[in-house]
């Protein structure tokens, strides 16, 4: 049994994440700010604070360790710096999640060598001084500058699920089903997809095995977006009606100019078994619609 701390857990895969430790009978700590209700009951330690406020956090675990740290919430250098400051000589790893936005789209197949956080330029700053990618990218750079503890990045795509409360994917289902226009950039390009589940996976496998540095972890295979709407339109029983850009409130949210993906080959020659994204997509998005429809 494992001493872990989780920031973040309570929703997505993060809680999902947490289901797996429970099961596997480790000691567990959550810390939220309390804005979604706790799920798991005394079976966790739950904290409430907000991990911005350094004071705070540094307060409410003095004088603890932990085996593991998984870290879902980090988005700027400056959490990334305190929470070294915090944990430094008391933990025995980090597992970040960290993203695919660390990457450009450019239309080219990313491996993590494609952004070093090792060798990138360190601008301190919070979460509003960035955007999504760049503060993610910092908070790498930071984390391997800084920390005296073994770091796993985990640079996942974009993570789907029924329970997904971006709603990205239901997104495009319910315009579809509704008959409403979607508006994208490029239909050729093509994406990669980590389910829920799988995500939660892999951050378990990889704060319990002794992998080390930046990771990407996704189903195998990619599709373009032209497919995925086609898969919707499956599910739903209806065309996609489809628009060149359109304004903020039609504009699909994988709506890139090229596309956008990642290998992930190291983490399976490290030991880790992925999913084909074609094995569960079209289940998930027919699960979606059938939904929508109640």
């Amino acid at each position: 049994m494992k001493n872990i701390l989780v920031l973040g857990g309570t929703r997505f895969f993060g809680r999902k994440l947490v289901e797996q430790l429970i099961e596997e009978g480790h000691h567990l700590t959550i810390v939220t700010r309390g804005q979604t209700i706790n799920p798991f009951g005394d079976e966790v330690e739950h904290i409430q604070l907000d991990r911005r406020d350094k004071e705070a956090f540094a307060a409410a675990v003095a004088g603890r360790s932990f085996d593991i740290v998984y870290d879902n919430i980090c988005y700027s250098p400056n959490e990334a710096k305190a929470f070294c400051d915090i944990f430094n000589g008391r933990i025995g790893k980090l597992v970040l999640t960290s993203t695919l936005s660390t990457y450009a789209i450019d239309g080219m197949a990313k491996v993590e060598a494609d952004f070093d956080p090792f060798t990138y330029e360190i601008r301190m700053g919070n979460i509003e001084d960035f955007t999504y990618g760049e503060g993610k990218r910092q908070a790498e750079a930071v984390f391997y500058k800084y920390a005296e503890f073994p770091v796993v990045a985990v640079r996942f795509p974009i993570v789907m699920g029924e329970d997904d409360y971006t709603k990205r994917l239901h997104f495009h289902v319910h315009r579809v089903a509704n008959g409403e226009p979607i508006g994208f950039v490029n239909m050729d390009a093509k994406m990669s997809f980590i389910q829920a589940s799988e995500a939660a996976r892999f951050l378990l496998w990889a704060g319990m095995s002794g992998v080390e540095g930046p990771f990407n972890a996704t189903a195998n295979g990619v599709i373009s977006l032209k497919a995925l709407l086609e898969l919707v339109e499956e599910a739903t029983g209806k065309r996609a009606k489809i628009a060149l850009l359109g304004n903020e409130d039609i504009r699909s949210p994988y709506a890139i100019p090229s596309s956008w993906y990642m290998h992930n080959t190291k983490a399976q020659q490290a030991g880790f078994t992925f999913s084909d994204l074609h094995s569960w997509l079209q289940e998930l998005v027919t699960a979606i619609a059938k939904n929508s429809e109640t």
